[in-house]
């Protein structure tokens, strides 16, 4: 609606300005602001009769007239392609318009107006134009409303399949999937089944608000499932849910939506499908012929989606993390006195120190990582099967226990060929001719004997009985070697050296021989 100028101008001296603003329909900062505009340029009353509004108007806001003013009209078709282009700000580009201005010696627009002429231009031509996003900075990903079937063989029950829908707004490259649930395992893996076939990641995913994916939706605080952050925080995007009831959030797998839903979903509908690979199959064959369908319109120099994201988005996607997101559940468990921890009935070491202590479980498909209060304190590959079975680290194991687990018959021959052949013999003898356990414990003490006196002394004590004894026993090797001991030299010299009657007094100590001399003389 065109100002009145005049009207307000004219009623000013007897009425107030909300009394203005009710007469003319023009809000009452409008009429404050025209009535401090004339005060300014000192325009009173009366006005010129010849003086049309659009004249008043070009002497109250002189802006607004760049033919009688200089000023450069910024070209706002230019300015709407550059906004497409990634990092390009409105405060850029106008920067580079006051330089453009100043070469050309014209005098540039204000900020402010400068914003407001193009919010204009964007309001009036947002219908009819194509405001292109920018390249890699989105991926909007949606169930589509229509589903498909997969019918089971034995019974010929028709099951339910539902299609998982992830879209490029940039190209509009498109991606599907068909899944036997919405359940947040099946909304994980279309995620990162998308990714890898787009082969990278974009700045932001925008989701519909699934309770798989947000648990609750608060105006400027969206609360993301546990699992959904995860997996951005693996791909290192930002997750940002359309509002509620927001279909124009995510406008392009709406669009997709509608698209898929004939090219793939009707396409189908005529076929059947005995298993869920058999679907996508088919389903990512209608999606090939989709994404290379020709564009009704032209959009710049591209034929369709698939050219168009080879040419203009495939290069600005992050790249792929080193591996795909695994999801994982996340259970506590209290480590039991044998160091273990149990896990859908099956077990896992942690260090011994942690006995008693309750851990956080974080378990994917294939890993078992353990927590202590934020710290990770052993992980194992995940365990399958009927059966209980145990994962066992022997770094978890106290000393004693390590030995215990270590000591085997093989470990044995290895350790009696480093001492020498009687030891390796008797060895050799223990394990044929008894049973394994009663043989490891014989030696075991063989080898807590040779660290007391000495792998020689033993290995020489071993030959020593063996010459004189059919069955050498520990007990045997032992008292050799106690008495070997007592015959070293060093134990000859200590046993020279000391007095056996230590409280016994010498004639020395009585004077005996000053006594006997005395005799003499």
């Amino acid at each position: 609606m065109a100002i009145q100028y005049r009207r307000i101008l004219e009623l000013s001296p007897d009425h107030s300005q909300r009394s203005i603003a009710a007469s003319t329909g023009h809000s009452r900062p409008k009429v404050r602001e025209v009535l401090e505009r004339a005060k300014q340029s000192e325009l009173s009353l009366p006005l010129d009769p010849q003086l049309t509004d659009a004249q008043i108007g070009r002497i109250l806001f002189p802006e607004l007239a760049p033919e009688t003013t200089g000023r450069e009209l910024p070209d706002l078709e230019y300015l709407h392609e550059e906004l497409g282009k990634k990092n390009v700000t409105l405060s850029l580009l106008y920067y580079e318009y006051q330089i453009n201005c100043r070469d050309s010696h014209k005098v540039p627009y204000s900020y402010r107006s400068f914003c407001r002429m193009y919010g204009d231009f964007a309001q009036k031509y947002k219908a009819t134009m194509r405001i292109r996003r920018k390249p890699g900075e989105l991926m909007e990903v949606d169930w589509a409303g229509s589903t498909l079937e997969v019918s089971d063989a034995d019974t010929g029950e028709k099951i339910t399949a539902y299609l998982f829908l992830a879209v490029l707004p940039s190209s509009q490259y498109g991606y599907c999937e068909a899944f036997l649930s919405m359940t947040m395992p099946d909304w994980i893996r279309g995620h990162v089944n998308a990714y890898e076939f787009f082969g990278g990641v974009t700045e932001i995913l925008v989701s519909d608000n699934l309770k798989t994916g947000v648990n609750s939706h608060a105006k400027f605080d969206p609360v993301l499932n546990p699992v959904y952050r995860d997996m951005a925080e693996h791909y290192g995007t930002v997750v940002m849910p359309a509002r509620v009831r927001k279909p124009k959030d995510k406008p392009k797998v709406e669009a997709t939506v509608k698209a898929l839903s004939t090219w793939v979903i009707a396409a189908l509908r005529n076929q059947q499908f005995f298993t869920l690979e058999e679907l996508n199959q088919a389903v990512w064959s209608k999606l090939r012929d989709f994404n290379q369908r020709p564009f009704t319109k032209k959009y710049k120099e591209c034929r369709n989606r698939e050219e168009g994201f080879s040419t203009e988005e495939k290069f600005a996607l992050h790249p792929l993390p080193a591996a795909p997101f695994e999801m994982a559940a996340w259970k506590t468990a209290t480590v039991t006195p044998d160091y273990h921890i149990q896990v859908d009935r099956m077990f896992y070491s942690v260090p011994f120190q942690y006995i008693g202590s309750q851990v956080d479980v974080r378990l994917t498909n294939s890993l078992i990582e353990v927590f202590f209060k934020d710290s990770r304190i052993a992980s194992h590959a995940r365990l399958y099967g009927r059966s209980e079975q145990f994962s066992t680290n022997q770094e978890h194991m106290p000393e004693a226990h390590k030995l215990y687990v270590s000591h085997t018959a093989e470990s044995s021959r290895t350790w009696a060929a480093t001492v020498g052949p009687h030891i390796s013999a008797l060895v050799e003898d223990l394990l044929n001719h008894n049973p394994e356990r009663q043989a490891l414990h014989t030696i075991l003490s063989l080898q807590k004997l040779a660290k007391k006196y000495g792998a020689t002394q033993l290995e020489f004590a071993c030959g020593e009985v063996q010459q004189v004894a059919q069955v050498p026993t520990t007990r045997i090797i032992e008292r050799v070697l106690i008495n070997q001991k007592k015959k070293t030299p060093e134990a000859l010299a200590n046993k020279n050296v000391e007095n056996d009657y230590g409280f016994t007094r010498g004639a020395e100590y009585f004077g005996r021989v000053g006594h006997d001399q005395s005799r003499n003389d």
